[in-house]
């Protein structure tokens, strides 16, 4: 089976990220994609709030994300992942291409447009329905399009479409948009943009492509139809998380929840970008996830390969743990040192820095004193002075 250090799972703007940070940290890193990579800016035609860049296209970005990791080289493969396994400590990504142990994983990748689940709406997908203006927009040149939504993106998407069509209705469920005030400015004075408020999609009809939209309004109830030959639908997203999210703890909607470490409930297994519970879901935000999962990697494949070649591998050895918080344990360490240039099979260890370490060993009280063989513990103690370490590797 083929082994690597770091795979990161997905290749948008926090895969990407993590793919230099890791490079950079000297880890061996592999990026599995899976489509263009840098994620859902590929769809987004105008980026206006990298910081940096007053300006930019989102494949623009992408293109620029994509050969930094290609700078530090980064390895990427593309393959579909089916799930992930942890076996005997070492996580296995199930891929259609066979499997890859990691010492850790980072999984970015990202969400994706939610559907609305109205009645046409899987019918006319392709034949009027789309979820990405920037693909599909230059077809409906002199046309009128509606889109579905009241957030960021749906507001930022039907000012973009108004380059093709002759009108855009936004059609919203609500009395006023999510989006900032900025992009819902932008849409309000837009002399092509009509905005149906209180209002939601019941159904989606035509004959060979959409024709028209049924629409209800929710404070009145009163049904009445749009002609319209597009629909573009952004009423929020969801996380490509199916292939984890039965392994590590998700918040509601299946969002994947990290700590501030980006650590999931599973040890090893990273979380970064979109596809976590976050407050906010941008570029920014995800480059910066990205840049967190990596470097809290790096500490947790540098203290795994420090406790197994200090404390597991060895045939035999006498380990002291202590608190570097704690004065009277600091003052022992120093002490101890000194015996251990006497004993090379006695290490000194840190197990407040290292507490990950400490845990697997299963102490719960610093200072303690172990003799391993071959990785077991057979013997253990809470070390009071130098006396007391010093009989114990001596016995």
């Amino acid at each position: 089976m083929e082994k690597r250090e770091l795979v990161i799972i997905g290749a948008g703007p926090a895969g990407l990220t993590a793919a230099v940070y890791g490079k950079r940290s000297g880890l061996d890193v592999l990026v599995i994609e899976k489509g263009a990579p840098g994620g859902q800016i590929n769809v987004t035609d105008e980026i206006e709030n990298w910081t940096g860049t007053i300006h930019a296209s989102g494949p623009e970005l992408a293109e620029s994300f994509r050969k930094h990791a290609e700078h530090f080289q980064a390895e990427f493969r593309e393959m579909t992942v089916e799930g992930i396994e942890v076996r005997d400590g070492s996580k296995i990504i199930k891929t259609d291409s066979g499997e890859i142990e990691a010492e850790a994983v980072i999984v970015a990748t990202g969400a994706s447009f939610r559907k609305v689940g109205v009645k046409g709406e899987e019918e006319f997908t392709g034949r009027g329905v789309s979820y990405c203006a920037v693909c599909d927009g230059a077809f409906f040149e002199d046309e009128t399009v509606a889109v579905i939504g009241g957030g960021n993106t749906a507001v930022e998407e039907a000012v973009y479409l108004t380059q093709f069509a002759s009108k855009v209705y936004i059609i919203h469920r609500r009395d006023s948009f999510r989006a900032d005030r900025v992009a819902s400015e932008r849409a309000l004075t837009h002399e092509k943009i009509e905005v149906v408020w209180n209002s939601v999609v019941e159904e989606i009809a035509g004959e060979e492509m959409v024709e028209k939209v049924v629409i209800q309004n929710v404070k009145t109830g009163e049904r009445s139809e749009l002609p319209v030959a597009g629909v573009f639908v952004f009423v929020g997203m969801e996380p490509n998380a199916e292939f984890v999210k039965d392994m590590v703890d998700t918040a509601r909607g299946g969002w994947l929840k990290t700590n501030d470490k980006m650590e999931t409930s599973v040890e090893g297994i990273f979380a970064a970008g979109d596809v976590r519970d976050k407050f906010l879901r941008q570029v920014i935000t995800a480059a910066g996830d990205g840049a967190t999962a990596s470097m809290a990697a790096y500490a947790y494949i540098s203290e795994q390969l420090h406790l197994k070649r200090k404390v597991l591998d060895p045939e035999h050895v006498f380990a002291f743990l202590y608190s570097s918080i704690d004065k009277e344990q600091v003052r022992l360490a120093g002490e101890v040192e000194e015996l251990a240039e006497k004993k090379d099979d006695l290490v000194i260890l840190d197990g407040y820095k290292n507490a990950r370490m400490t845990e697997k060993l299963g102490i719960s009280e610093l200072p303690a004193l172990l003799e391993i063989k071959k990785g077991e513990i057979i013997r253990s103690e809470t070390p009071k002075d130098l006396a007391s370490v010093g009989k114990f590797v001596d016995n």
